[in-house]
């Protein structure tokens, strides 16, 4: 329980996230309810109410801190520890306006520079040969590599000299910088990546010939894991690769598909095989358990397991009816693409999923919608005839659904809309009260 006191800076920090557009004693009910009743986290929370009145929950998200070298080409948040190496105001043209803007370089202590652009001169200026932690920066490409940008949300610190020391004979590049040579795990890939280098075991393999500009190719593709995770992958030469091995594949790079990241890499590539220990095809197998946050940082995630509160039903949950042809949901039995239409019925539950990290949509299928809720198609469609309502299976669902912790597997993907996950398996999470009692006992013997 929280009482009044405890609320109260989070109050503020959600008034100040909604500039002031909603009373404090309204956010105040919410945030109360919400965590002295319906029992949910703080962050959950927190961002649940944001989002109910239209502001934007990833306002209360930290950044990432990260070294320039692991910079990925469409970081959203990330903070990082740099020196400015030069500096220079630029006149541009925005939307028939002048504007006046900020360029130059950074480094960090391992040498590696890239570009910069301040948007909003009053939120960071930038001095020459000074230090400054920057946080909240997202980057962009250009030519290839990573460029940080400082928009209107950021946060700039002046740090003192000798937190970041540059090594001797850095220059300044005119292009920007270049991208080091990254080791990676699974789960710490992104969209735009390049220079990666990743070891795995391959739990799958295939390969099928393709058409290309000059003439055809054989094309490999399957599934690599590490102990952080799985992802897809693609070989456009023959590295000879068997099931099962062990392989470290040098100079890789990531292009994703909705956000979900995949391995893909040519001739440029090497890959050689480590003797080394490593988890096995079963234990790699395995679920693998990530944080939406960690998800969201990374644009997606193939078969992976989320624990979280069901924070908001989403419309469209319930009973609804699909084209028999592209099985579009079809409203009063008209579809946008085939016209009037026989309608077929199917349940379906899209969710907002909130874990205290970040949210995500949860989209789940009949089959998974049965198994969720107890509740089939056919009592659906029963219960519609009867009651001449078709939204009455929609009310039972957020009756069985809302406020309630899930544990949900699936591939996640991302677009400006934010993660969702196409859900494969859903259950309730049952809360482990003798782990829960044993942790809480071993504190009080402590003390």
């Amino acid at each position: 329980m929280m009482n009044k006191e405890e609320i109260a800076p989070h109050v503020k920090e959600i008034a100040r996230v909604l500039e002031g557009k909603v009373k404090e004693q309204d956010i105040e009910r919410d945030l109360d309810n919400y965590l002295n009743v319906y029992r949910m986290s703080l962050e959950a929370s927190k961002r649940h109410i944001v989002r109910k009145y239209g502001g934007d929950p990833n306002a209360l998200t930290k950044g990432d801190k990260k070294t320039l070298a692991q910079l990925g080409l469409s970081e959203g948040s990330v903070d990082i520890l740099v020196r400015v190496m030069s500096s220079n105001l630029k006149e541009i043209t925005v939307s028939g306006q002048p504007k006046t803007i900020q360029t130059g370089i950074l480094a960090d202590e391992a040498g590696t520079t890239v570009r910069f652009t301040v948007w909003d001169l009053a939120k960071a200026d930038l001095k020459a040969g000074e230090n400054y932690l920057i946080r909240y920066a997202y980057t962009r490409e250009w030519n290839g590599q990573p460029e940080v940008h400082l928009g209107n949300r950021v946060v700039v610190e002046q740090r003192p000299q000798e937190e970041v020391t540059v090594p001797e004979g850095v220059t300044v590049p005119a292009t920007g910088g270049y991208s080091a040579p990254t080791t990676a795990k699974v789960a710490e890939l992104r969209d735009n990546m390049n220079n990666i280098t990743l070891t795995g075991r391959i739990l799958s393999l295939s390969s099928r010939e393709v058409e290309t500009p000059s003439g055809k190719k054989t094309m490999f593709s399957g599934i690599i894991g590490d102990e952080t995770g799985r992802v897809e992958f693609t070989a456009w030469e023959d590295f000879k690769l068997r099931e099962g091995e062990v392989v470290t594949i040098a100079n890789a790079y990531v292009k994703g598909w909705k956000g979900i990241p995949r391995l893909s890499f040519g001739e440029k590539a090497n890959v050689s095989r480590p003797s080394i220990k490593f988890p096995s095809v079963e234990e790699l197998s395995k679920e693998v358990r990530r944080t939406i946050e960690d998800i969201e940082r990374a644009g997606g995630a193939s078969d992976v397991v989320v624990q979280g509160t069901i924070v908001d039903i989403k419309k469209g949950t319930g009973l609804i009816f699909r084209c028999p042809e592209c099985h579009r949901v079809v409203q009063k039995g008209v579809c946008q693409i085939h016209g009037k239409v026989q309608q077929v019925p199917d349940l379906r539950i899209r969710v907002i999923v909130d874990d205290g990290t970040s949210a995500m949509t949860a989209v789940m299928k009949k089959e998974v919608s049965e198994k969720l809720t107890g509740i089939t198609l056919k009592e659906a469609l029963d219960e519609a005839r009867e009651t001449m309502d078709t939204e009455a299976i929609a009310h039972r669902f957020e009756e069985r659904l809302l406020a309630k912790p899930v544990e949900l597997r699936g591939s996640v993907m991302s677009d400006e809309y934010g993660p969702s996950m196409n859900v494969t398996e859903a259950k309730f999470a049952v809360p482990d009260v003798r782990s829960e009692a044993e942790a809480l006992l071993a504190k009080i013997e402590v003390i």
